[in-house]
């Protein structure tokens, strides 16, 4: 099966690549002009912003994984023209030159709402009010009505492979309350859900995917060997960051790397 992924040298993609290749698919990667090449793939020159160029690399493919997405900046306008339009671009791609490829989406937990009276489920209204979330719901919202054959993966926090994300967080959550649980996702198991996905396990569904335990921003700090400030003061919002994973698990995906603390002692992170 040969796939084309997009943000192939991204913090997910640079990891997926390879694993996916290592399974036996046969990878080709969406690249601008002078990035490198991820391992056990092939690089068809283009961008998802830059229509032209990517009827070549959709042609022949049989799945497409969109992972390409901006949210690391403060340029919402930036962030809406990679995340939807980008998104538009390949789907427009897709149904002139592969309308049979299966076409999956990498989103984010982040879509569902911070009062949410449980986990995030797929089927939850939401009206995400930052730029990336909400571009993300509108890239989806395009994707479920073009008439391909889609599904959405819907990704918490991801971490592990030495990719630095986990280990930043103390950064970010000084002023966080100690008690949040945040799920996550390790790498090794994005590439598990996505497998699932290109067998077309997932196909016309949102599926939550995250391991067996959402940890506290308190276990977090001290898995990293720092400290977060105590407290057992009232959480306003306890399912924020958390998503059910149940629908997962019945479709038959299954974590290889359960907790944070199995990729602690087993060297994953």
């Amino acid at each position: 099966m040969t796939v084309l992924i997009t943000g192939a040298t991204g913090l997910v993609g640079e990891r997926l690549v390879p694993r996916l290749a290592e399974d036996g698919f046969a990878c080709r990667v969406l690249l601008r002009a002078g990035k490198p090449c991820p391992r056990g793939a092939t690089a068809v020159t283009g961008d998802i912003l830059d229509p032209p160029t990517l009827s070549n690399a959709v042609r022949g493919v049989s799945a497409i994984v969109h992972l390409a997405a901006v949210f690391r900046t403060q340029d919402t306008h930036l962030i809406w023209k990679c995340n939807l339009d980008g998104t538009r671009n390949l789907i427009a791609a897709a149904k002139a030159n592969a309308p049979d490829a299966r076409f999956i989406m990498a989103s984010t937990s982040n879509v569902y709402n911070t009062n949410n009276p449980h986990p995030g489920r797929e089927d939850d209204p939401v009206e995400p009010k930052h730029a990336y979330p909400a571009s993300k719901v509108a890239a989806e919202k395009e994707l479920r009505e073009s008439g391909l054959n889609w599904s959405i993966v819907r990704f918490p926090f991801v971490y592990g492979d030495g990719d630095g994300h986990l280990e930043s967080l103390p950064n970010h959550v000084a002023n966080w309350h100690p008690a949040q649980r945040m799920s996550t996702i390790h790498h090794r198991d994005i590439a598990t859900a996505m497998t699932l996905a290109l067998d077309g396990v997932f196909d016309r569904r949102i599926v939550n995917v995250a391991d067996d335990a959402p940890l506290s921003i308190f276990e977090l700090a001290g898995l990293l060997d720092t400290r977060v400030e105590a407290s057992s003061e009232p959480l306003s919002n306890p399912w924020h960051l958390q998503v059910d994973g149940s629908l997962a698990r019945t479709l038959g995906f299954r974590p290889t790397v359960r907790t944070v603390y199995q990729a602690r002692q087993e060297g994953l992170m």
